[in-house]
């Protein structure tokens, strides 16, 4: 395993992302605030123009909050497929230049530039790239180089927009010190809160707690957590490698032609793969259905959709499918369910014209899955049942 001071991380992150496609589209919307999410009050914010900023909106942020803090503000539906269409821009533009990066999201990256620095000089490549990616897309993007992931990440949030920063090694815990703690990846509002109750307010006193009092007070995450406040990281760059769908079938015991256990079966496959979508940080542009008659005769259908990882959404797009597939009232032996055209994404920035109530009913219902198993926790459509022949 390499050293620290071996590696060298550039974390890059395109500046307001959606934003900022919004602005290639209509440049007169630069310099206004923006808000990107769903047009009704109910609706939620994805994403924010620096402007906006200024007024205290922030992501996640119910619209009808945003609205009473900025009433003058453009607020723009979400267009997740040309949104989509610039990270594979970018994503393309790094791939031709890089041997190794990660696609850690829809918008952000690290790249391994290690062992660059002997040849050509890890900064003044990250200064290439940068160039390149914003003359290439139009796009504006912040990196931060340093000897790994963590604080690679944190640097890049310091310097946007439009910003580069290097924090050499050996000076890892002396860029972190002065931080709020909530600017180390993995302190959420809970942990922070708890933490600011202690009066630990910046990462040099959270990385001055005994790593046991630290185990005491946050578990298994405690010993993490005084890790990153001491700068330290060794997680690799995982290399990116475009997954192309996710699917499952079913192959009956019985040959069935009963469709209400036939619902029952493919909303519980689609219930099944939308939580492993999701588990992957992952959205699906398109679904197909599959279905293999008793004469081993097979039929597919698929259809285009907006962008998404919602159990709610997919489950109607599949039911359709499999009612305008199911025309010969054959007996069936097997069903099946693909999702293609996957792209970087989470359902918290999907739901832009969903309520705050569905987002943390998605979130409780995951968390649940993933502590105890994802058999825990189905729709009552999905529940197991009996077919008939």
């Amino acid at each position: 395993m390499l050293l620290s001071n071996d590696r060298h991380i550039t974390h890059m992150d395109l500046d307001t992302f959606f934003v900022s496609v919004e602005y290639l589209r209509n440049s007169k919307l630069r310099g206004k605030p923006v808000l990107i999410g769903g047009m009704s009050d109910r609706g939620v914010v994805a994403s924010c123009s620096y402007e906006a900023r200024k007024f205290g909106i922030h992501s996640g942020m119910p619209m009808r909050a945003a609205r009473n803090l900025c009433s003058h503000a453009v607020i723009i539906k979400s267009d997740f497929e040309a949104y989509s269409r610039y990270s594979k821009l970018v994503t393309e533009i790094i791939k031709d230049t890089v041997p190794v990066f990660e696609k850690a999201s829809i918008d952000e990256f690290y790249i391994d530039m290690t062992g660059m620095d002997k040849y050509f000089g890890c900064l003044k490549f990250s200064n290439q790239l940068k160039k390149k990616v914003t003359e290439e897309s139009g796009l504006s993007i912040s990196y931060g180089l340093a000897s790994n992931k963590l604080i690679s990440k944190v640097a890049t949030n310091e310097i946007k927009p439009n910003g580069q920063l290097e924090i050499p090694f050996g000076n890892e815990k002396q860029f972190l010190a002065p931080l709020s703690i909530m600017k180390i990846p993995g302190v959420g509002k809970e942990t922070g809160y708890k933490l600011l109750k202690m009066g630990v307010e910046t990462v040099k006193t959270l990385s001055e707690i005994p790593v046991a009092l630290m185990q005491n007070l946050l578990g298994k995450n405690g010993s993490e957590l005084h890790r990153r406040a001491n700068g330290i990281d060794e997680s690799p760059v995982i290399p990116y490698r475009e997954q192309k769908s996710i699917s499952t079938e079913q192959t009956f015991e019985t040959d069935t032609i009963d469709t209400a256990f036939l619902h029952k079966q493919l909303a519980r496959m689609t219930e099944k793969i939308a939580f492993e979508l999701r588990s992957q940080n992952r959205l699906t542009g398109c679904i197909s259905v599959k279905i293999r008659y008793s004469d081993f005769q097979t039929e597919q259908k698929q259809m285009a959709i907006d962008y998404t990882a919602a159990d709610h959404e997919l489950l109607k797009k599949a039911k359709d499918l499999f009612n305008s597939l199911y025309t010969r009232r054959q007996l069936i032996r097997l069903i099946g369910i693909r999702f293609t055209d996957l792209i970087p994404g989470t359902y918290q920035i999907n739901l832009f014209n969903d309520t705050q109530e569905m987002i943390k009913l998605y979130q409780a219902i995951d968390s649940i899955k993933k502590q105890y198993g994802e058999k825990y926790v189905v729709r009552a459509i999905g529940a197991p049942a009996v077919a008939k022949v």
